[in-house]
């Protein structure tokens, strides 16, 4: 099933707070931060023989992954917040 039926609740609620863009990449982050956490439960069943108290290198190559899309999606929606905020204060200096 698509992305956009699963979270429909979700998609509508954030696209109404924050508008199209930023509110599908606010989904995103809450599915990447949903995957984060169940790598983290299985890296604890799945532990690094080299060192115990690590998870299994691939699941912390997955987590690395996860994580810099997050930092990346994250600073997408602060340039698009900007973008908004300077185009806001434009028309604003337009009016007067």
């Amino acid at each position: 099933m698509s992305v956009f039926w699963d979270r429909k609740d979700e998609l509508d609620k954030y696209e109404f707070m924050m508008g199209t863009e930023r509110g599908r990449l606010a989904v995103s982050l809450d599915v990447l931060t949903d995957a984060l956490a169940l790598i983290g439960q299985h890296g604890v069943y799945c532990v690094s023989n080299r060192n115990p108290t690590l998870p299994a290198l691939d699941l912390q190559v997955v987590m690395r992954g996860i994580n810099d899309a997050k930092e990346l999606i994250g600073s997408a929606m602060e340039e698009l917040r900007k973008a908004k905020e300077a185009a806001r204060n434009s028309n604003a200096q337009d009016a007067q």
